[in-house]
């Protein structure tokens, strides 16, 4: 589409007397509306062959009927068009199909002013400052609901058959339910494919978390076709590690090294915290499970007395803690922590942080999705050094990744 020169609008400024941007906008509204009617009595004549004036070029029993009257509503307010009609009552435009009266775009900004937290009402109201449009919080929702089916769809599209890592955590919020206020939790799983690249493999709205739930979260991946995952990454979530170890048995799990340190400050006076937690970087921080081991004993031995419960939660997640001490630095720093999920988290947290409460389930599940749809696109570098971590991979777990990689 060609656009105007710096003369054409030189000479437009120049023949009209512009004193506002209103002036701007409503001699723009004039141009919109004229062009939009010079289309419309173009596809007519298209229609019937023969143009308005050439009467004696007409070869069809159908004519030219008048005009009917419709209000649009566009980008620069109401505009008020004449539709051309024919005598057969053949003629549909298609610039503004039929039963069209909106032809600003205004359903995609709703959607996009939704996806970045602003609640409905406002929505309304900024539309109506903007463009002049009055739209009810409750007609907001109900364009808002149109994305109901594409969320259907990405929930159960099909994925891949293997993930090198999963990352899974949730994030809570309170949801009306017939009448009461429930804390509700929504489930994220993060899958990083065999190419490196991070996706979102979907969210579950659940009420509490159990071996139950995370077991139905664990099927649904394995009918939408993942058939193996090396290691899952997760913080201490109730029920989780029996329902991978049913639906995955092959997978192992790596608990959130951070998350391990905070539950146990949790029990360590604050004057300790500090030297507690250097102490600690020397068990973390080893280069393999015998000096981590080491160094545990040693902290036990200066810290145990003070602090029972700090090392007892250790000793009894050590299975889940110790997987990262057989790989290198580059996979160290992918699993030792779910801060990718606490990222995604985040970005949760700022498009809802308006709302202390969500009108029902469906309504947190469109907030999310969309926010997670702004996230994934941003997702467009896989990790650093992947070469090395899936020779790495293709090492310690032979054979699970030969018909994968070539």
């Amino acid at each position: 589409m060609s656009t105007l020169s710096k003369e054409q609008i030189k000479a437009i400024v120049k023949g009209n007397n512009f004193q506002s941007v209103t002036d701007v906008t409503n001699y723009l509204k004039d141009i919109f509306k004229d062009i939009i009617q010079e289309l419309m009595e173009a596809e007519l004549e298209e229609k019937l062959g023969y143009a308005k004036e050439e009467r004696s070029a007409k070869n069809t029993d159908n004519c030219r009927n008048g005009y009917s009257t419709k209000t649009l509503k566009s980008e620069f307010g109401e505009v008020e068009i004449q539709i051309p009609r024919d005598r057969k009552g053949e003629f549909e435009p298609k610039i503004i199909p039929k039963y069209q009266r909106n032809v600003s775009g205004i359903e995609e900004k709703i959607i996009s002013l939704y996806a970045r937290g602003m609640s409905t009402r406002d929505i309304g109201e900024q539309l109506k400052d903007l463009y002049g449009v009055e739209i009810s919080a409750e007609m907001v929702s109900r364009i808002t609901d149109r994305i109901i089916p594409e969320i259907k769809e990405w929930q159960q599209r099909p994925l891949e058959p293997i993930y090198t890592f999963c990352f899974m955590d949730a994030i809570h919020y309170k949801v009306r339910d017939e009448g009461r206020i429930c804390n509700r939790a929504a489930y994220v799983v993060i899958g990083v494919n065999v190419e490196g690249y991070k996706d979102i493999l979907g969210i579950w709205i659940g009420e509490n978390e159990s071996s139950k739930f995370w077991l139905g979260v664990m099927n649904d991946l394995k009918n939408r076709g993942v058939q193996d995952v090396m290691l899952f990454c997760v913080d201490g979530l109730t029920g989780l590690k029996e329902a991978i170890n049913a639906a995955f048995p092959m997978a192992e799990i790596q608990r959130c090294i951070i998350h391990q340190l905070r539950n146990s400050f949790k029990y360590v006076s604050c004057k300790d915290i500090k030297a507690f937690s250097n102490d600690f970087k020397n068990v973390y921080k080893a280069i393999n499970e015998e000096v981590a081991l080491e160094k545990f004993y040693e902290l036990k031995e200066k810290w145990g007395k003070s602090y029972p419960f700090a090392i007892r939660s250790w000793e009894n997640n050590w299975d889940v803690l110790s997987p990262f001490y057989k790989f290198p630095e580059e996979i160290r720093k992918i699993i030792y922590t779910t801060n990718v999920i606490e990222g995604l988290h985040r970005q949760y947290r700022k498009v809802t942080k308006s709302k202390t409460m969500f009108p029902s389930d469906d309504s947190l599940e469109k907030m999310l999705y969309m926010a997670s749809k702004n996230v994934i696109k941003k997702w467009t570098q896989r990790y650093k050094n992947w070469d090395r971590v899936l020779n790495q991979l293709i090492i310690q777990y032979p054979g699970r990744l030969d018909n994968y990689v070539s």
